[in-house]
């Protein structure tokens, strides 16, 4: 398992468009093979930073999902809401302490 951790920021007037197109398509990117948890976080000091985590089974189910029309469409809408270049890392998952 490995985790994908996406930063994107956000022109303040874009934030409820990105939460609503995050909102319609959250179950059909958690139900996607491969995808175990899907999480979306905001920074606290700056509400036009959000942060998603995606936790896959493996690197191709993550890329099978990045090829797929459900990531196409998401990103289309995504994408022109920016105001900085999103960035993006997979980690390995080492360990988890409850």
């Amino acid at each position: 398992m490995f985790v994908r951790i996406v930063k994107m920021g956000f022109h303040e007037q874009n934030i409820e468009t990105f939460l609503t197109n995050f909102e319609a398509n959250k179950e059909k990117i958690r139900s996607f093979k491969g995808c175990q948890l899907l999480e979306l976080y905001r920074d606290k000091n700056d509400p036009a930073i959000f942060f998603t985590y995606s936790y896959w089974e493996a690197e191709d189910d993550l890329e099978n999902y990045r090829q797929s029309d459900v990531f196409k469409n998401v990103w289309a809408k995504t994408k022109p809401l920016f105001n900085m270049p999103p960035m993006a890392w997979s980690v390995d998952k080492l360990e988890t302490l409850i």
